[in-house]
């Protein structure tokens, strides 16, 4: 699936105020400022205005499945096309937000600028802290290239797949941001994870994905692969639980946002089929609120290249 990988540096006169994991109120500033700038008919539900199929905003932040599509057709919304980065260890100025576009939304890039330079001049968080948008940079093999600064114009490549590497023997998967999968509608804790639930969760992540916002959609045989994952062992883990809430604007209070933290192994020899798919989800993100930035998760080996994907 092709994707498009972007770092934005923001300025601010003061001290960090924002929470660690802030992909929540970066998630809703942005929203609010995208829909100021491209919403022409005020006063009206987007679902019912006459540009709702043609619109940025719902496109981006509603996503409503087309009229004719085979899958989630019981469902008002499918994957958003687009992932936050959130570094928990970032304590200042410049402050760096991860950005990530899924096949075609890499067209919206501009209006992804535009409303996060007006989000941070608004102000982010309980304290309204102020962040200046500098610049953005683009993702380039393990490099990053700046495609725009305030006054210059954008110079944007096009979303591209990550080439995969070779399958070491054995590798290391970091979980960065707290990871929030469900089993049987109960969060899966230290003690019951085991691969199925990442890969089951990611697998479908990627597929929906694909199938509606890339050209190609990910073909494959899902149940076999779901299925396969399950006998995978995981090897020294050492995960804990990460307990932290965020604050919710639209629905007036806390949340509870927990997740897993930590790291595992896994063998080359047990995971061959799986090997691209997990790959690719170090840039999708897996599990409840991977939109926000959570489920964020590395892929560690002697053998494996570094990836841009980071903050």
């Amino acid at each position: 699936m092709p994707l498009a990988v972007f770092r934005c540096h923001f300025e601010t006169t003061e001290p960090l105020r924002l929470p660690a994991y802030a992909g929540s109120a970066w998630r809703g500033a942005l929203g609010h400022a995208l829909k100021r700038a491209v919403c022409v008919v005020r006063g009206t539900s987007c679902p019912s205005c006459l540009l709702y199929r043609s619109c940025v905003f719902p496109y981006v932040f509603e996503t409503p499945p087309p009229p004719d599509s085979e899958k989630m057709r019981r469902y008002t919304t499918a994957p958003h096309p687009f992932a936050l980065r959130i570094d928990p260890r970032s304590d200042g100025s410049p402050y760096r937000l991860g950005l990530t576009l899924f096949g075609r939304a890499d067209r919206h890039l501009p209006y992804f600028i535009h409303a996060l330079d007006q989000a941070g001049k608004a102000g982010l968080g309980r304290a309204s802290q102020a962040f200046e948008l500098i610049k953005v940079e683009q993702a380039e093999a393990t490099e990053h290239q700046t495609v725009y600064e305030p006054g210059q114009p954008l110079r944007l490549t096009p979303a591209r797949t990550p080439p995969i590497p070779a399958l070491p023997e054995r590798f290391e998967i970091r979980l960065e941001t707290p990871l929030r999968l469900k089993r049987e509608d109960h969060l899966v804790t230290p003690a019951q994870f085991g691969f199925g639930d990442l890969f089951g969760h990611l697998l479908r992540r990627l597929s929906m994905l694909s199938y509606f916002h890339a050209d190609t959609p990910l073909e494959a045989d899902f149940a076999a692969l779901a299925h396969g994952s399950r006998t995978v062992p995981v090897h020294e883990p050492a995960l804990h639980w990460h307990d932290w809430t965020r604050y919710s604007s639209r629905q007036q209070t806390t949340m509870q946002m927990g997740g897993l933290l930590g790291r595992f192994e896994l063998r080359g020899e047990d995971v061959e089929p799986f090997w691209p798919y997990l790959w690719l989800g170090q840039w999708t993100h897996v599990g409840k609120g991977a939109t926000l930035g959570l489920g964020r998760y590395r892929i560690r080996a002697a053998s494996l290249p570094d990836t841009p994907a980071d903050v």
